[in-house]
């Protein structure tokens, strides 16, 4: 069976590339992170098909962890009122992993980011492998450079599944994590190639080419990706446009006031008016036109530097998803330049 990882571009058809493989009579299992997502891929299944095939299912991935995986092989046997998704507190982080004290809150809630490592720990994988293997031929996982510590070991466990997988993600798109516990894959994220040796040490194919071009992106900003972030992206298209650092004052307020541009910052987006919002909150939007990123006085100076590729991985990768968000041009500005736009 064939079982991949393919790490794409912002604006590769990342999405597309699941949603080409449901068909109407398709036994699909789709994962994603948030729970957003999760509508935007039933919505664009219903789009193509017009309606959700009855053997293709949806989890956002605590819900799949918890619907599918716990309650169905474990909650007989352990009752539970939901998932915790409050920091693990003192008591639990000293108890240890073979006690049920580890896993669940004084409510009887399961922490949400040990369900994971309860299933792996009281050896439950195997049985989660099988309800796979009874119920669909395909899994799919979207966003796979967000799951994190124990939940990125789970998913390397279901490598040994029966069945066709496709991983999908943009390791540069990293921006939030699903969980964290302690030191568990702490450094997950710190090295690329180390990541994806986990990944095939695990028994996926790292795939770097099927989705290494971008549709949404110019030449233009995938040239400036390359040169000032180091990050390897490439585009389908042909067209040039304009990138450029804006520093006059007027040339700023056409901008700003223009609000078919909108005006991307590193955070608290909402103390500025008009069309703003921040860097990672855009990821997997792909309806903006004209995009204007705002540099605050740290990445102004890394930007006139030319230092952009040495700023902390996750402010970098922050930076990726708002310059890719743009399909025209792509505008920087200095933050201190709008202070005069701030909401009183």
């Amino acid at each position: 069976m064939d079982k991949r990882v393919v790490f794409a571009v912002a604006g590769s058809g990342k999405t597309s590339s699941i949603i080409d493989r449901v068909n109407n009579d398709s036994r699909c299992l789709i994962i994603t992170y948030t729970d957003n997502n999760t509508r935007h891929l039933k919505n664009r299944i219903i789009q193509k098909i017009g309606h959700l095939p009855e053997g293709v299912r949806v989890y956002s991935y605590f819900t799949f962890l918890y619907s599918f995986c716990y309650r169905p092989l474990c909650g007989y046997e352990n009752k539970t009122k939901g998932i915790s998704f409050n920091a693990i507190p003192q008591y639990a982080q000293r108890t240890r992993k073979n006690t049920l004290e580890h896993y669940f809150d004084k409510s009887d809630r399961l922490f949400f980011s040990r369900i994971a490592k309860l299933l792996i720990e009281f050896d439950i994988v195997s049985e989660v492998i099988q309800r796979i293997e009874q119920f669909f031929d395909l899994v799919c996982i979207d966003e796979v450079q967000d799951f994190a510590a124990n939940d990125f070991n789970f998913i390397c466990k279901l490598a040994n599944t029966n069945v066709e997988m496709q991983l999908v993600g943009d390791f540069y798109q990293h921006t939030f994590d699903t969980s964290r516990d302690g030191n568990t894959q702490k450094n997950l994220h710190a090295c690329f190639d180390k990541y994806c040796t986990q990944l095939a040490n695990a028994g996926f194919r790292v795939d770097l080419e099927s989705l290494s071009h971008s549709y949404r992106c110019s030449p233009s900003v995938c040239s400036f990706i390359k040169d000032s972030l180091a990050i390897e992206i490439q585009s389908h298209r042909e067209d040039e446009v304009e990138v450029s650092l804006v520093t006059d004052d007027q040339e700023i307020q056409h901008l700003y006031l223009n609000d078919s541009i909108v005006k991307l910052f590193y955070q608290k987006s909402s103390a500025y008016s008009g069309n703003t919002e921040n860097w990672g909150n855009t990821k997997g939007l792909d309806h903006y036109q004209d995009v204007c990123v705002v540099l605050n006085p740290k990445t102004l100076k890394a930007f006139e530097s030319k230092q952009l590729s040495q700023l902390p991985p996750t402010t970098k990768n922050k930076l990726y998803v708002a310059c890719t968000r743009a399909k025209g041009k792509l505008y920087f500005v200095p933050e201190k330049s709008l202070q005069k736009y701030k909401q009183q």
